[in-house]
């Protein structure tokens, strides 16, 4: 028996079997991204390094012990996934291999490679200075281009295959004799920036290269180094997701996730094509704001210079004052909701892209919703975004008009005739709110895009109008999409004085700070109509994405505002 004084060993987790063979007897090391340090860590428990690479560099490989790095939920420390070792120790081949040099140097070198240093030839032509992106246009001329080290190849002593990339693309560049014999090019990482001076050409016949494009360097110079490793020796595709969300700015060099952006541009500026191609004029709405639009509970409050403040849930209301002047409007800006949700579609502060339209139907504004999903849908296949997209979701299909339009109440007898149930086993009844889990499943179930109309008042917002031909329902609409949900949610505004302060009364809101609201059904009131379009839901079903989260450069959840 251990005496008091003694730590226990600490225990493979549960269905570690065979994984944990791999390891030799000896103390355990520790790595955690959150508490360790690679510069004052020693790999114990107490002082534990930062990455499981440092932890390989500092023992004999040969006799590597049992590592352990930060835990899963309630677990401490969890013994390192197969997975992820295998990732770890392709960096740590990578460091050692490019320390071999300077720990192994050949006779047939002239001098001792630390001591070897590279200068311009100034009898050279003067270079351009060029992105990736340009240098097709180049054949043939010298060029200097700078960017990260995306991959590296070393070709025997002489001879290192760099991958650069800058954003705009990516380029294949090769250093040769002395170049590769600095002490920067035997240090050089993954993910260390560099400045490179050549010739830009086509690789040769059988050879293959990003845009069949290589540069010769005659100089270069390194602007920042990397740990060994790069990133990867931190997170990679294969860590937990948290791991993934922590490091979040290192995983944004991925090509995947820069894939992602890439796109959400381009698709956000296909909404603007479309709105400007409509007669629509942008504005900009203030999110610091004194009056709520979606119900209090979900507001987030702070202290604006001593007097209560909110930030916004919606632009719509302020959408609505400028339409006397500007005509049909939109805007793209974040909203934020104070939402408990832990779902896979919802976000604490997401964009938000809002539209208003003066002198409208219920059914014209139906089809300018259908027009936009379809519009911009098309846009980004026509585009030059259109062939990334195929790649990142090759299933993807522009859907067709019109859609399917269902009343709530029709929505209510289908969930009951498909047995789609509430978690109590019972059936939602005429009244009630649709959650988030029967719409979703009501949708995939029909498998294309669904308007979902005429909810009751007593379930929808206080602006919204009543049916004419019912005024216990609205005419609002939830435009529903497979895979996502409902993506865009809107409705015909109360143009009426008096229904617009009922409609306060139902939801006790004080109409007071409200007087300019107001002002709109006093100075030439209007029917008008108009919808807020999550553009992250969006971006989710049209990559074909399963988590929101994908789609979103710094995702704030309830659990998460860092980094």
């Amino acid at each position: 028996m251990a005496s008091k004084s003694e730590a226990p060993e600490p225990k493979s987790p549960p269905g570690a079997g065979k994984d944990s063979s791999r390891f030799k007897e000896g103390p355990p090391l520790y790595a955690s991204v959150s508490k360790g340090s690679d510069t004052d860590g020693n790999g114990t428990k107490q002082k534990p390094f930062k990455t499981v690479l440092h932890c390989l560099l500092s023992i004999d490989i040969e006799q590597c012990p049992e590592i352990y790095v930060d835990g899963r939920e309630k677990a401490e420390w969890d013994l390192i996934s197969k997975n992820a070792f295998k990732n770890v120790m392709k960096a740590y081949r990578k460091a050692k291999l490019e320390a071999e040099p300077k720990a192994k140097p050949t006779t047939a070198l002239p001098q001792k490679q630390s001591d070897i240093y590279i200068k311009m030839d100034p009898t050279l032509p003067p270079a351009i200075s060029v992105k990736i992106r340009g240098t097709s246009k180049c054949i043939g001329k010298r060029i200097k281009v700078q960017g990260w080290v995306d991959s590296k190849r070393q070709q025997g002593k002489n001879m290192i295959f760099v991958i650069l990339r800058d954003g705009s693309g990516f380029l294949q560049c090769l250093l040769i004799g002395n170049q590769c014999l600095t002490p920067e090019a035997l240090a050089l990482s993954l993910e260390s920036t560099v400045s490179i001076w050549g010739e830009v050409g086509y690789v040769k016949e059988g050879q293959s290269a990003p845009g069949g494009l290589e540069v010769v360097a005659d100089y270069w110079e390194l602007v920042g180094s990397s740990p060994s490793g790069g990133t990867e020796a931190i997170v990679n595709e294969t860590s937990k997701v948290e791991l993934q969300l922590d490091q979040r700015h290192l995983m944004l060099r991925t090509e995947p996730l820069a894939n992602t952006f890439r796109l959400r541009s381009g698709i956000t500026q296909c909404f603007r094509e479309h709105y400007f191609a409509k007669g629509y004029v942008e504005v900009t709405p203030p999110t610091l704001v004194q009056t709520q639009v979606e119900g209090g509970s979900t507001l987030f409050k702070l202290n604006y210079f001593g007097q209560p403040a909110y930030l916004t849930q919606s632009s719509q209301l302020y959408l609505e004052t400028v339409i006397p002047s500007l005509g049909d409007v939109f805007c793209i800006s974040q909203s934020y909701r104070a939402e408990g949700s832990h779902t896979r579609r919802h976000l604490s502060e997401y964009t938000h892209i809002e539209g208003e339209c003066p002198f409208v139907t219920f059914d014209e504004l139906l089809d300018s919703l259908e027009d936009i999903i379809v519009d911009v849908a098309q846009r980004v296949m026509d585009s030059s975004f259109g062939k990334l997209l195929r790649e990142v979701n090759p299933k993807f299909v522009v859907p067709k008009r019109p859609f399917k339009r269902i009343t709530y109440a029709d929505a209510i007898k289908y969930l009951r005739e498909h047995d789609i149930k509430k978690d109590d086993d019972t059936y939602y009844e005429y009244g009630e709110d649709i959650p988030e889990k029967p719409e979703r499943t009501m949708t995939d179930q029909i498998d294309s895009p669904v308007m979902l109309i005429r909810f009751p008042v007593n379930i929808k917002s206080f602006y919204m109008a009543k049916c004419a031909d019912n005024p216990d329902e609205t005419e609002s609409v939830d435009v529903l999409l497979p895979g996502v949900g409902e993506v865009i949610g809107g409705s015909m505004r109360s143009s009426k004085y008096d229904e617009l302060l009922e409609g306060f009364k139902r939801e006790g809101i004080d109409p007071k700070p409200y007087y300019w609201y107001l002002d709109q059904r006093k100075f030439g009131t209007c029917p008008h109509g108009g919808y807020g379009l999550g553009l992250d839901r969006f971006l989710t079903w049209i990559l074909g994405k399963f988590h929101i989260r994908e789609v979103v450069l710094y995702p704030r959840l309830t659990d998460r505002c860092t980094p």
